[in-house]
């Protein structure tokens, strides 16, 4: 399941501010800001997705997200390698390092981060 993009920043919010009350979340909002009733129908579409919960207090509810940051995007990110690179990581991946247009110090960041996975993968 995914999120619409407004949906994904509300999560956004949410992830950063780890439990939020709606009035929380408006004000993380640019200007102009969205009705609370659109942001209380996207809490609602998120929660019956399983992204978000609540807990009551009173009448106000103070919403958490339900899933990790790392885990959707990783979700994502692997979805679009699926749907975009036939499945292949390393199309993604050279497609990535070509089209984002990484100077020299980011590609040898990228390797040392891929060089350390493939000692972790190789034990």
């Amino acid at each position: 399941m995914q999120l619409t993009k407004t949906e994904e920043q509300l999560m956004q919010f949410l992830w950063k501010l780890e439990k939020a009350f709606m009035k929380d979340l408006l004000d993380l909002f640019p200007e102009p800001k969205p009705a609370a009733t659109t942001v209380a129908t996207l809490l609602k579409r998120m929660t019956e997705k399983g992204f978000v919960n609540y807990r009551e207090y009173g009448k106000s509810r103070e919403y958490y997200p339900t899933v990790e940051k790392s885990d959707y995007f990783s979700k994502q990110v692997n979805g679009m390698i699926k749907n975009f690179f036939n499945n292949s990581a390393a199309q993604f991946a050279s497609f990535f390092t070509k089209e984002t247009e990484m100077s020299a110090a980011e590609l040898e960041e990228l390797r040392r981060i891929i060089d350390s996975e493939i000692e972790k993968k190789m034990k």
